[in-house]
């Protein structure tokens, strides 16, 4: 089952805005009428009940949002880019990743709900907004935002109400089969199950969901075995069978390595209630230990319950306990509080700054940026219009402060203009 993907995503780009002017025989200086650019497609990751797992993405995928259309002449307005949706199994918890560390955006508990990962870019204005009183044939127009871009993380942690844990070859997917209609592997070895397992446990009118944790063993937290593949569901439970395989050698301590492995991973999940379940009592030698292993594992716990998972022999028992403690228990489960999200609030607008490379002032001013892109500077009235919007915004005075003169070369974005 694959429960962790990397997405790179990207925002459609705004459509850009339109310069035109209205041409009608009977309506002389008809004045701007160039329409604005659609707003770029937005991506989200939204919840769906009918997925269990991410396999449907690849690994590194790259995900694009359709860019807004262009405006058009009659202050025609462009189509907004459509919205790509990513659809996730509830669990699904989102983070965005910024060079070496990850910061949590949201999660998916429950189907329909949505999560804004990449916001697609506004689209550019027209003509029409630039006209004034003194300037009443604009020929300046925005280009369209570009999309934000990003690489995320999905992590799926599966939803349960109860979790089974034990050390490998315990006989969790053996009580898993028999106490619900999953059909996980079971054999004679360890580390038969390789993927978290769900199953529905139903009790009369009553249910509840129990998932296999496969086996843990010592060092799991740090990533040993395929603990920290799988150890990420057990967060989600709000109950644990712990289960005890009755013919090891010690089974007090693979009680205490297990436990020590679940609170070494998450505090909380260490303190996580917990039902003690001896296995493997139709085996005539652990019959005899019975006694004996409950003296040895009472102090973990309070009571223990001794079954056998092939045969059914306590498992009525057993379920009837674990509903019981399941209704007096919280129907969420605690979870650690997660780091809080560093806010980087993009500049605005209006910041301009101007350094000098070389023989060229470049000049760093986001609305100006989306101005030059599409102005025609080959006119003398468009050079003219920008210098008025250069004076209104403030890049003027910075030039100036800057040191430019008559004739100097000034880039803005990606135009390199004389300046006059």
């Amino acid at each position: 089952m694959q429960d962790q993907v990397i997405l790179h995503l990207s925002g459609g780009a705004g459509g850009n805005g339109c310069i035109s002017f209205r041409r009608e025989k009977y309506v002389p200086r008809g004045g701007p009428d160039g329409g604005d650019g659609g707003d770029g497609g937005s991506i989200r990751v939204t919840g769906s009940d009918g997925l269990s797992t991410l396999a449907h993405f690849r690994q590194g995928q790259r995900v694009a949002a359709k860019p807004g259309r262009n405006g058009k002449g009659k202050k025609q307005h462009g189509a907004a880019g459509e919205d790509r949706k990513l659809t996730v199994p509830s669990g699904t918890v989102v983070w965005k990743i910024e060079k070496d560390s990850k910061v949590k955006i949201g999660e998916i508990t429950e189907p329909g709900q949505q999560i804004l990962v990449a916001k697609g870019g506004s689209g550019g204005r027209g003509n029409v907004h630039f006209a004034t009183s003194i300037n009443q044939t604009p020929v300046l127009a925005q280009e369209g935002e570009v999309g934000e871009e990003c690489t995320v993380l999905l992590e799926l942690r599966l939803i349960a109400d109860v979790g089974l844990v034990g050390v490998p070859n315990a006989g969790k997917s053996t009580l898993l089969s028999r106490i619900s209609n999953a059909k996980p592997q079971v054999a004679d070895y360890p580390f038969t199950t390789k993927e978290p397992v769900l199953g529905v446990v139903q009790l009369g009118w009553k249910s509840f969901v129990a998932i296999e944790i496969p086996g843990l063993l010592e060092g799991a937290h740090t990533g040993v075995g395929l603990g920290l593949e799988f150890l990420r569901h057990a967060r989600r439970t709000r109950l644990l069978i712990h289960v005890v395989d009755g013919s090891a050698e010690d089974p007090a301590a693979d009680v205490q390595a297990v436990n020590e492995e679940l609170r070494m991973y998450d505090e909380s999940l260490g303190a996580r209630p917990q039902v003690l379940v001896v296995n493997k009592s139709d085996l005539p030698d652990v019959q005899k230990r019975v006694p004996d292993l409950r003296k040895g594992l009472l102090p973990e716990g309070g009571s223990v319950h001794v079954i056998s998972a092939v045969t059914g022999e306590g498992v009525a028992q057993l379920l009837a306990q674990v509903q019981t403690l399941l209704e007096q228990l919280p129907k969420k489960p605690p979870e650690p509080p997660d780091e809080p999200p560093v806010l980087r609030p993009k500049p605005r607008e209006t910041r301009i700054s101007v350094a000098k490379k070389g023989d060229v002032y470049v000049v760093t001013a986001p609305r100006v940026e989306r101005l030059v892109g599409l102005a025609d500077l080959r006119q003398f009235s468009a050079r003219l219009q920008l210098r008025q919007e250069l004076a209104k915004i403030g890049v003027v005075r910075a030039l100036e402060e800057a040191g430019v003169e008559q004739g100097d070369y000034v880039r803005i974005g990606e135009v390199e203009i004389r300046w006059e």
